[in-house]
């Protein structure tokens, strides 16, 4: 089903990624990562294939949790404007401790139970209209439709812009983590901050 973006024309809307889109999900989530994506991606063993072309054959699975089954896409006309990748985060605590440094931090900064946001990007030129905030409404409501309590996602402190966006929209900061500096990434001091948001 697709929601209308009522902040622009009537023929755009939000809806589900579909599994053909999964290399314009790769070009967003590396912007929404701010170098975190680039990271993990780079460690594939696929030399011959570009960061975007490792992160499409990423999303065009199915029934895991780095899927376009999990995405939404903001759609004007015909060209895709953004999207959010949301999944619940497993109540199951059994996992494997992270041993990879630079993910150690993201990796202790979780919120079993909820709606775990993990990407959320606008293209540049369509930045300031409404788009972002559209998809985190859409973000809630499937939250709210799954029987979970809460949006949960880790923001950069450094990420000044992304910071003030999800605290105008009530996201509250519960824990944070040092970043472990990589050249791979945006920010190489300051906190990565754990925020959640009650639905």
């Amino acid at each position: 089903m697709s929601y209308p973006l009522t902040a622009l024309m009537p023929r755009d809307c939000i809806r589900p990624a579909l599994q053909e889109e999964a290399g314009e999900i790769a070009r967003l989530f590396l912007i929404s990562s701010d170098g975190l994506a680039a990271y993990i991606w780079s460690k594939t063993d696929a030399p011959s294939l570009s960061l975007e072309e490792i992160g499409a054959a990423r999303y065009a699975r199915r029934n895991t949790a780095f899927s376009f089954e999990n995405c939404i896409v903001a759609v004007r006309g015909h060209r895709i404007v953004g999207m959010a990748h949301a999944f619940p985060m497993e109540t199951d605590a059994s996992g494997t401790e992270e041993t990879d440094p630079v993910l150690r931090p993201y990796a202790e900064l979780e919120d079993p139970g909820s709606l775990y946001v993990s990407g959320l990007a606008v293209h540049d030129h369509y930045r300031g209209r409404g788009i972002g905030g559209a998809l985190m409404d859409r973000v809630y409501a499937l939250a709210r439709s799954r029987g979970l309590p809460r949006v949960s996602l880790i923001c950069f402190e450094g990420n000044e812009t992304a910071f003030e966006f999800y605290r105008k929209r009530r996201f509250q900061e519960i824990a944070r983590r040092p970043v472990v500096p990589h050249r791979s990434l945006h920010y190489s001091g300051g906190d990565a901050v754990l925020m959640v948001r009650h639905c």
